[in-house]
């Protein structure tokens, strides 16, 4: 599938030491890719370094935003900004080496017969490097919560490295996303299923960061489970994910 036009997303903050490698090998898998950068303001002047990437290299886009928002907004506008520039299909991917560019083919393979293409760690062949007990504690826990709250049908609901088909985001209702930091991953494939995508899952080796150090902390994991549960009971009450105008 190298006639596509597709788009790859990076949400970046303190990543300045992961991004030049990172879009190098984006593109030694994927050439035909245009890679947004969206970045929060990192201190660190990963935004700086990703604009000299956009003058280089004209594959490479970057959009700024004024500060650290929440990783769910932050892909949000990444897939917003695949709608409004018409890709065909968006991919995101962390951007410090945890989601390996080696997958990317795998992940746009199964988009012949899936709407939602997902990297997951939980299915054969899948796995994680790196990680201690408490880390796959919560991770399987929160698996099994959202699968249970918003019947989700795939094992791995908490990963976030994706491929998305254009089309089908357009008919959701972006503004009624209601988590803004890690719960989005189980929120879009939530939403994702309401509009009746189809979903498949190709197994992902998901490897702990090359630098830097990790964002989520116990405060996003609450936060999780409280939006997971509001987004069931909005399955059981039937409120609506389409625009106004295709309710």
């Amino acid at each position: 599938m190298s006639s596509e036009k597709l788009l790859v997303t990076l949400c970046t903050y303190n990543e300045r030491e992961n991004l030049p490698p990172m879009l190098a090998e984006i593109h030694s898998q994927v050439p035909h890719a245009d890679i947004l950068v969206v970045d929060d303001n990192s201190p660190d002047g990963t935004g700086k370094l990703a604009d000299d990437a956009a003058a280089r290299d004209p594959r490479v886009k970057v959009l700024h935003r004024a500060g650290k928002l929440g990783l769910g907004t932050a892909i949000l506008a990444g897939l917003q900004y695949a709608i409004d520039h018409d890709y065909e299909y968006v991919i995101n991917m962390d951007a410090d080496f945890s989601h390996h560019p080696r997958h990317l083919s795998a992940l746009l393979e199964c988009m012949s017969q899936a709407d939602v293409a997902i990297g997951s760690r939980y299915i054969p062949g899948g796995g994680v490097v790196g990680w201690n007990f408490k880390r796959h504690f919560m991770s399987q826990g929160i698996n099994w919560y959202a699968r249970l709250f918003l019947g989700i049908p795939a094992r791995d609901t908490s990963g976030s490295y994706r491929c998305y088909r254009v089309s089908k985001l357009r008919e959701l209702d972006l503004t009624r996303f209601r988590a803004r930091g890690y719960a989005f991953q189980q929120e879009a494939l939530y939403r994702c299923r309401r509009v009746g995508c189809r979903m498949r899952e190709t197994p992902i080796v998901f490897e702990d960061r090359r630098f830097g150090s990790s964002k989520i902390n116990l405060r996003e994991v609450y936060s999780a489970l409280w939006v997971i549960f509001r987004l069931g009971v909005d399955r059981v009450t039937g409120v609506p994910v389409t625009k106004p105008e295709q309710t």
